[in-house]
Order: structure tokens, then sequence, then C-alpha cells
């Protein structure tokens, strides 16, 4: 029996090409670097809510605000998310904090996951990917762009006071009303 045996030179382009093949498939994301920094006024924006009325970042100066990005509605884990803000709403309301989720799908998208889930803050429509890549939170998944599930704490003068970057659903709102907790306890200091 004879073994045919390809010289490992002529095997590297082979492997290249799988390699490329198998991280085709991966969602990439813009760097953390390109996200605005803690400590910078959060980049303004209008979108529209799942009413259908433009949403202002600035007309909630003077309120905390969770601003949360997500990949898609009705998605397993953006659901599981959007419950555990919506289970918590009230004690964001008793923080003086609001919540603002964003994605890249439409408004009527969003209606109808407000009106399945009982949703009762608002979802943003960012369609043209904008304000999902000015806040460093846009990803490509296979042939899909989608908003990277990425969240900032925005202090009620407007500044980026904490990042959450590739934030585990599940634990995600509980892990915000703690560094909410933690940082208006810094403040009364």
């Amino acid at each position: 029996m004879k073994i045919f045996r390809m010289p490992a030179v002529r095997l590297v382009p082979f492997f290249l090409a799988a390699l490329a093949l198998s991280f085709a498939s991966y969602p990439t994301a813009r760097a953390a670097d390109d996200m605005p920094a803690v400590g910078v006024a959060a980049p303004d924006f209008t979108l529209n809510s799942q009413e259908g009325a433009p949403i202002n970042l600035h007309d909630f100066r003077g309120q905390w605000v969770v601003l949360y990005f997500y990949p898609k509605d009705m998605s397993p884990g953006c659901t599981i998310e959007a419950h555990a803000f919506q289970n918590d709403l009230a004690e964001y309301q008793k923080r003086n904090a609001v919540i603002l989720g964003v994605s890249v799908d439409t408004v009527d998208s969003h209606k109808a996951f407000c009106a399945k889930d009982g949703l009762n803050f608002k979802l943003l429509a960012d369609i043209n990917h904008q304000i999902s890549s000015q806040y460093g939170s846009l990803m490509t998944f296979g042939t899909n762009t989608v908003a990277a599930r990425n969240t900032f704490l925005i202090d009620p003068k407007g500044q980026i006071v904490k990042e959450f970057v590739k934030v585990n659903p599940s634990s995600h709102s509980t892990d915000v009303l703690a560094a909410l907790d933690e940082l208006q306890k810094g403040s009364m200091k």
C-alpha cells in the first residue's frame, strides 16, 4: 500500500483557506476602543420609539439613562434581557433612571415585541445603524448587521459613567442596578 504525502509547504494555502472559512460565520464587532469613553458626554441622538415618536437622548437630562444595545427583537437572549429590565423597571424608577433599548430593527418590530412581551420602556429603531455604530455597538453576524449587546450608563449631566461590553442577558439588569447603586452612592459623598 502506497501512502501519498503532500509536502507541508503545499498544505499552507489549504490551511489558511480553511481557517478563513471557519471564522467567516463568527460574529464580528467593532472594537471597544471605538466606543465613546467613560467620562465623556454621551453622543446625542434622535431615534423613533415603538410608538413611532422621536426620542432625543438630551430630553433625559436630569435622569440616569440605561442605554442598552441588543441584537434582535424577540430572539431568545434579547427577550431574556428585556424581561429582566421590565421586571426591574420599578427599581430603576426609584433610582431616577430610564431604560432605552436600541436595535437595528424597525419601529413595527419594536411595537410587536413590546406588545407580545409586555414591555413598558422605550425601544428605539436604529434602522440606519448610525447610532449603534457611533456607540461602537455594531456587529456583523453572517450576512446580517445587528447591534452588539453593550450598555452605557449615563448620568443626569449626560456623561457616560459606566460601560458594559458583551453582557450576559440573564444577569445584566442586576449588574446595571448594582452599578447604579454604587455610582449614586459615590455621587452623594
